[in-house]
């Protein structure tokens, strides 16, 4: 496998399908330079990806062979989105001989939302009243690991006591209809997209950290709350 960190020009590959959203992007050193996704509604990652991943480059100019690494968003999401994402980022790595990066899905999406002070709460619908859920700072640190959790009224009131909180992704409907506070803000209509793991795909290139793309598999995040007894 060749590794180019310290080449000048670095393009990375980056596919999304942990939702309904089929996104790709192709970012140089980090920034995104041809971005095609759709969200119909539907899961139409098998027959739109390659598609897309063809876009991307022919827009950009650059050839298959140019790439030096692929990235993929590992999940939480749905299983078969992922399955698809991660099998074809593992076929392109495997006949390019390039490196396989893995991106956490709710960091990317995160990253969609920019503020001087606040937290930052990315949240995917699992099903029913659940979320997969993580809680960010101003500078995309994690500062709470992820879970599965179920939603009442009196979830993140810790952080909405203390800051601004904003909610993001497509869990936000369901708690905007449990949690009322005057910290609240909910971002409508978002989904993680291929547009922001350019930035954290390139920061993991510049410190080879890849993935064994032979073993990689996707973090489905099984759920854990127990159901009770009858």
């Amino acid at each position: 496998m060749h590794l180019s960190k310290n080449k000048p020009v670095s393009y990375i590959l980056n596919i999304e399908t942990s939702t309904k959203n089929c996104s790709v992007s192709l970012s140089k050193n980090g920034n995104t330079i041809a971005l095609k996704e759709l969200n119909n509604g539907n899961y139409s990652h098998a027959e739109k990806l390659h598609v897309f991943i063809d876009s991307v480059l022919k827009e950009a100019g650059v050839k298959m062979q140019q790439l030096d690494a692929i990235a993929i968003s590992k999940g939480p999401g749905s299983f078969t989105g992922l399955r698809i994402g991660v099998s074809s980022a593992k076929g392109l790595c495997f006949a390019l001989d390039i490196p396989l990066i893995s991106i956490d899905t709710l960091q990317s999406l995160a990253l969609q939302i920019t503020t001087e002070d606040g937290y930052v709460i990315p949240m995917l619908d699992a099903r029913r009243m659940e979320v997969y859920s993580n809680v960010y700072n101003k500078d995309n640190k994690q500062i709470r690991e992820i879970e599965a959790q179920i939603l009442d009224e009196t979830s993140f009131q810790n952080y909405l006591e203390k800051k601004p909180v904003y909610f993001i992704g497509d869990g936000v409907p369901k708690t905007k209809e449990l949690i009322s506070h005057p910290n609240a803000f909910f971002i409508d209509d978002k989904l993680p997209s291929a547009n922001e793991m350019g930035m954290l795909a390139f920061q993991k290139f510049q410190q080879n950290d890849f993935e064994n793309t032979a073993y990689f598999e996707p973090f489905y995040l099984k759920d854990f709350v127990a159901n009770k007894k009858k």
